[in-house]
């Protein structure tokens, strides 16, 4: 499909998810990279409890509060 095409499709409202090879799709700034932290008993008790109210893993629940923490620092200046 040309790019023309492709375009004038997208802003027709068209699905164009089939003309895409999503295979190789990358999120800018989403690549993983795997770290080891170490917290005290205490820490990760408390991320379980939290984790287990929310419904979520610890991993995640880290990721989430790290995440804004990092926003609140960068908004901050």
């Amino acid at each position: 499909m040309k790019a023309k095409k492709f375009d004038a499709d997208f802003d027709r409202g068209k699905d164009v998810i089939a003309s895409l090879d999503l295979s190789k799709a990358k999120r800018p700034l989403q690549e993983q990279k795997r770290v080891n932290v170490d917290f005290p008993v205490w820490m990760i008790a408390s991320l379980d409890r939290e984790a287990s109210r929310l419904g979520v893993t610890r991993q995640s629940i880290i990721k989430v509060w790290l995440a804004e923490r990092l926003e609140q620092k960068a908004s901050n200046g």
